[in-house]
């Protein structure tokens, strides 16, 4: 039986997938060795699915300078040993040039930031999706989903424009929204991936998710792994017994409508000594009391 287009990269998205983030120098500019090491650490780990210009990794404090080194260092470190999900955004042609320079990379898939422009009507949200998608026929495109208002029907839309639409990052907080969406779309007709990580995975697998965003992977690998398999072989006690141990990481990543969540994990990062705590503004660094929660957290997990 011949397997269905894009086959291999849709279970590369049912999966763990690693938001890495971008560690800074103390100069300010991206620190390429640590970027590396980082990413070797994952890769080592038994990561398989990396998505460089993320929001772990900051992608909107980056330049498009920034955002393109961050894709070719990826491809180079991950060496055909990861599916490589970029992330692309901003205008359509800034998008578009980013896709187009991720395919000559060799990069599988492309995921579409949410469009951040104030005014986003439902018919202009396929139409940016569809300008991308079609500007990349060979890639598949995931769209990074944050909009509760969108209705599914419009996803089978763009879908039915652009066959290699074929996955979709839901990062709405309502697990009965998104089992609602999915059905809607087309439930078997898209990999869906928990947008919103670990601590949301087990509910929104039980509504139809096959694969989950991880910023934890960066720290702790194995744990994201060791809930993707227990979620995979149908094992929730297992499932919410790693979802116990990093809740409190979690929270405070979700703390303030997450306005730490890249701090938080490039805190735990530093306790490591694997990067700088740096992040860019709009982010900052964590209160004296929250880097020590953070410290004892990861100390707890025997890292």
């Amino acid at each position: 039986m011949t397997p269905p287009p894009f086959a291999d990269r849709r279970a590369a998205l049912a999966d763990v997938v690693a938001i890495p983030v971008t560690p800074f120098a103390e100069d300010g500019s991206i620190d390429h060795g640590a970027h590396r090491k980082l990413l070797r650490r994952q890769l080592d780990a038994g990561v398989r699915t990396l998505t460089p210009n993320g929001n772990t990794g900051e992608f909107y404090a980056l330049t498009p300078d920034e955002r393109r080194a961050v894709v070719e260092t990826t491809v180079d470190e991950a060496a055909g040993r990861a599916a490589i999900l970029v992330g692309v955004g901003h205008d359509v042609p800034t998008a578009v040039a980013a896709a187009r320079h991720a395919e000559a990379l060799g990069a599988h898939m492309v995921m579409v930031h949410q469009p951040v422009h104030p005014y986003v009507s439902d018919g202009g949200w396929v139409d940016y999706h569809r300008a991308i998608a079609e500007a990349v026929p060979g890639l598949g495109v995931v769209p990074y989903l944050r909009d509760a208002a969108l209705p599914g029907a419009r996803l089978a839309e763009l879908a039915d424009a652009c066959p290699n639409v074929i996955g979709v990052k839901y990062a709405v907080p309502d697990a009965v929204r998104f089992a609602g969406f999915a059905r809607d779309a087309g439930l078997d007709r898209f990999v869906w991936v928990a947008g919103l990580a670990e601590p949301y995975a087990p509910s929104y697998f039980s509504a139809g998710a096959t694969g989950f965003t991880s910023g934890l992977v960066n720290v702790a690998p194995r744990l994201s792994l060791l809930m993707i398999e227990a979620l995979r072989s149908g094992d929730h006690p297992a499932a919410m017994a790693v979802w116990e141990r990093i809740r409190r990481f979690e929270e405070l990543r979700a703390a303030d409508g997450s306005a730490n969540n890249v701090t938080v994990v490039k805190e735990a990062l530093a306790t490591l000594g694997l990067c700088r705590r740096d992040v860019r503004a709009p982010s900052s660094l964590l209160p004296e009391a929250e880097r020590a929660e953070v410290a004892a957290i990861v100390a707890e997990w025997s890292i």
